[in-house]
């Protein structure tokens, strides 16, 4: 027997059993789709860092001494010390103050270095758009988002001492090394009260050969020469924090994909070689040969397994490039590309179909071992064992006889129902998770007093560009005597510097009305900072610099210096700011530079004649009604849930669907003797669907425990918010009841179109056939 043979039988068994191609097809598809993104963002977490990293060979540690205490002649030495690969400086530095708006930035200090090129041995800066700083008065800015805005070259900056400079362009450093470049001679004029060294070390994969490099790069230098180092595994674990946070969620539903995709192929292939004896027994008969019979039956999978693997391959990698940009949106990614690594579409167009085949290839193995005879025998024997004896005991019950019959009939096949349970198992847990994760998201930015709140965001920075009628004050004064107004309060913002510490952060500072009890500031370790001198932080900004509250900080703005007292964690926070109130923020500066108000609403009020009242005093201001509180980040969240829950639900219903499209196909003639004594299409219907019904039950109650441990194993790792338990505990009864009843949905569902077709079947065909 040729391979032309084998293969006229594969493409005949393709085509006889199209609905088991199709399922095939479907499953492997959205198996593809959802383990391709799985993989994209897991990949992309720290490969496109390294890459861009090293393109622009980037510092290992950006170190500032006092100049008062190094000399440049000392801090030169340094580039010789052993272990040093490369060294780049010592630049001057110094910090200048900007006391309005400037580029985008609201005000705050501005960390500028002397470099005559943005070349050399270290820290290559790239530069995005117009051109280097060539004569005093120009300053080129760092773009830590990677975007050039050209629109913005020519602009003035005015310092605090009055000091202009032209920007004349925009650049990156991967290595964060300024917050702008000024020629050498300009960094001298400025008075600069440090020098930069920048490092690449031949031993930095990890925190403490860092440590000790600098070390020992360093010694000799007069003690407390060195003011701040900057690790550049800090910024990497800061570039890949926002994907970091989606890591959890993408390998529990990758692994879910992939692990219902292995249960639901093998199931149909034992399926078919059982429901296929007579045809293997034929195929023997005529000459085949063991091993072309298993050829035959791999072929017959692996086909549709193909075509999913493709059409799973170019959906995943098609979505896989707007989720890596919700996934590092706002994050200081530079010049990093942001893509789907390119050995992914490769990868799961080689291992899927392979990873298929390997879970045919046991049931197939089946025909391997059967003779033509046994075969041919086994296709129209009758069915005996424990499954008959549960049938038998069924029908003493005094339950009707189409449930009793239903109930009885996945005994008969307890393997087959073994891997259908799996896939609606593994379903549960699916829905389970994205119900817990939304409700947890839902609980956790919702606001929490059920008062109406109103936002009300300044011409600067809600893009409205009328000019202004009032002051910060009277602004704030008009929108508490405005009526329905019950609480009003302010948020400023500038930046200020973290002493000790390379780059500014954004500083929120909040004021007016008990401001403890914000919207804005919602504290799930500690307290609010409502009292002087005290922060708070989101998880990101603590995890990136290894700090907790109790730690203290000191903050540094228009040549202040402030220490605060970290006294509260936040939900969620930028990872480049700090939250604070009024009192701090007078410490440091005299601008309150309010951008946005929170006005909370008495009860009973009329939202749109307070938001025109507002509009009326001063048409800068755009109020608007807030709903929740919702980012980018946790919408992103939610639409990986839905969107994976869908996709692994429609599989298992799938599983469902293939095995009793099965069991109807072997149960032919028994359907045709029911429906001959008596049984309605109704009554067929009945005994199709409680078949399943019951397994769906069960699935929920495996399912539902498993599923709220795969929840909490998310949420807990989920780095850019953190959740508090109550968020955490969202299982109430009513809840519970719900998720029960995902696995019957699942399996229903999948059981309708084979329950209807089985109740079509007519009695004379049947018989006839048989």
């Amino acid at each position: 027997m040729n391979g032309g043979a084998v293969w006229r039988a594969s493409r005949a068994a393709v085509k006889r059993r199209r609905v088991q191609t199709i399922v095939i097809g479907l499953v492997v598809f959205c198996s593809t789709t959802t383990v391709l993104l799985a993989l994209a963002v897991i990949s992309a977490a720290r490969a496109p860092f390294d890459d861009a990293f090293g393109a622009q060979r980037g510092a290992h540690v950006v170190a500032a001494f006092d100049a008062g205490r190094a000399s440049a002649e000392q801090l030169a030495a340094t580039a010789h010390r052993p272990g040093v690969e490369a060294a780049a400086g010592p630049f001057d530095q110094a910090v200048v103050e900007i006391p309005t708006d400037w580029v985008g930035n609201p005000p705050g200090p501005l960390n500028l270095v002397g470099r005559a090129d943005p070349g050399g041995p270290v820290d290559r800066v790239e530069l995005l758009s117009g051109r280097w700083a060539a004569a005093p008065g120009e300053v080129v800015l760092d773009s830590p988002f990677g975007g050039a805005a050209p629109s913005q070259l020519g602009k003035p900056i005015t310092t605090s001492t009055g000091l202009k400079l032209t920007v004349v362009g925009f650049a990156n450093s991967m290595s964060r090394s300024a917050g702008g470049w000024v020629t050498p001679g300009q960094a001298a004029d400025l008075q600069p009260t440090g020098r930069q060294m920048l490092y690449r070390f031949a031993d930095a994969d990890t925190a403490q050969q860092v440590t000790a490099s600098l070390g020992t790069a360093t010694e000799g230098l007069p003690a407390d020469a060195l003011t701040s180092a900057q690790s550049y595994l800090v910024l990497k674990q800061a570039f890949s924090a926002g994907a970091d946070a989606y890591l959890p969620l993408m390998t529990v539903f990758g692994v879910l994909g992939l692990v219902v995709a292995v249960l639901i192929v093998g199931n149909v292939v034992s399926g078919a070689v059982v429901s296929g004896y007579r045809h293997i027994g034929v195929l023997k008969s005529i000459g085949f040969t063991p091993r072309q019979v298993v050829t035959v039956y791999l072929t017959m999978v692996s086909v549709p397994a193909a075509v999913g693997t493709v059409l799973g391959t170019a959906a995943g990698w098609a979505a896989a490039h707007p989720i890596l940009r919700t996934a590092f949106s706002g994050i200081m990614t530079g010049v990093a590309v942001i893509e789907p690594a390119g050995w992914l579409p490769a990868a799961t167009l080689a291992g899927v179909p392979l990873l298929v085949a390997l879970a045919a290839l046991a049931p197939a193995s089946r025909a391997h071992r059967l003779s033509a005879a046994q075969a041919i025998s086994a296709g129209s024997a009758p069915r005996t064992g424990r499954g008959l004896k549960v049938q038998r005991w069924l029908s003493g019950t005094r339950l009707p006889r189409a449930v009793s019959l239903g109930l009885g009939q996945p005994f008969a096949r307890p393997a087959r129902t073994a891997l259908t349970m799996a896939a609606i198992v593994l379903g549960v847990v699916t829905v389970t998770v994205t119900t817990g994760v939304s409700s947890t998201l839902a609980r956790t930015m919702a606001p929490t007093d059920g008062s109406t709140h109103i936002n009300v965001k300044t011409a600067h920075f809600g893009g409205n560009r009328t000019a202004p009628r009032l002051t910060p004050a009277q602004t704030e004064a008009m929108l508490r005597a405005t009526p329905g107004a019950a609480a009003v309060v302010t948020r400023g913002l500038v930046q200020v510097g973290l002493v000790g510490y390379g780059r500014p952060v954004f500083g929120d500072f909040y004021g007016g009305d008990d401001i403890g009890s914000s919207r804005w500031l919602r504290v799930v370790d500690g307290h609010p900072p409502t009292g002087p001198n005290e922060v708070a932080a989101g998880p990101a900004f603590l995890d990136q610099r290894g700090l907790k509250v109790g730690d203290r900080l000191t903050l540094d703005l228009e040549g202040r210096h402030l220490t605060v007292t970290i006294v509260g964690k936040d939900i969620e926070g930028n990872a480049n700011a700090i939250t604070s109130n009024d009192a701090t923020r007078a410490a440091l500066t005299d601008d309150p530079h309010h951008v946005e108000y929170d006005v909370r609403l008495a009860a009973g009020a009329d939202t749109a004649a307070y938001r025109k009242a507002v509009t009326d005093a001063d048409p800068s201001l755009t109020p608007s009604v807030v709903e929740s509180h919702m980012d980018a980040g946790t919408v992103a969240i939610k639409s990986f849930t839905t969107t994976f829950t869908v996709l692994l639900s429609v599989v298992a219903a799938l599983g469902v669907f293939n095995t009793l499209l099965l069991t109807i196909r072997e149960r032919r003639r028994d359907l045709g003797m029911l429906k001959s004594i008596g049984m309605t299409p109704r009554q067929v219907v009945t005994m199709t669907i409680t078949s399943v019904a019951w397994q769906g039950a069960l699935s929920g109650v495996i399912g539902i425990p498993v599923g709220i441990l795969a929840h909490r194993l998310i949420v807990e790792n989920v780095r850019i918010i953190a959740f508090t338990e109550d968020s955490i505990d969202v299982w109430g009864a009513p809840l519970l009841v719900g998720l029960a009843l995902a696995g019957v949905v699942i399996a229903v569902l999948g059981a309708l179109v084979p329950a209807r077709s089985a109740a079509r079947l007519s009695i004379a065909e049947v018989l006839h056939n048989e």
